[in-house]
């Protein structure tokens, strides 16, 4: 799996296995070994300006994906067959608003980071929560995922 991590702060961020537990994610689920993904991690007004510009939300948020293939949840993905790998697409990550959602949740930062990375992955692949049955198959594969890791969903 190739994952590249895209660190636009200066700042440390206290979690160093964020492009482990990506890969982990793809393994799971069935992807080709050359499957790529990037996970950026941005500052409050960078995601805020995202959150407007692809989904008409003011303000920042934790967690935006932006797939490029059209993947349905637990269906792998066609492997490149010699070509060029393929590109799921962009994990975008805000740590200030995942520490303080961490904080008012009375969560580990690291788990609550380790979430947003599973969860943006799988909107990659399609999983989603925007009704009840869509909510509980994805957070019961963030379940999955993450104790497999070693870490618990906040």
């Amino acid at each position: 799996m190739n994952v590249t991590l895209v660190n636009e702060l200066d700042v440390p961020l206290g979690i160093d296995t964020l492009n482990e537990l990506a890969a982990a994610v793809m393994v799971a689920e069935g992807l080709a070994p050359d499957t790529e993904v990037a996970i950026h991690l941005v500052g409050v007004d960078r995601i805020a300006d995202l959150n407007q510009q692809h989904l008409g939300k003011a303000g920042p948020t934790d967690v935006l994906s932006f797939p490029i293939e059209d993947l349905v949840p637990g269906a792998v993905a066609a492997a490149s067959d010699g070509g060029p790998p393929t590109n799921i697409g962009d994990v975008v990550i805000c740590p200030a608003v995942v520490q303080a959602n961490a904080e008012a949740a009375g969560v580990e930062y690291v788990d609550e980071m380790a979430l947003m990375v599973v969860h943006g992955v799988l909107h990659l692949l399609g999983y989603d929560h925007v009704d009840d049955a869509d909510a509980e198959q994805m957070e019961g594969r963030e379940r999955e995922l993450l104790g497999a890791a070693g870490r618990v969903r906040p």
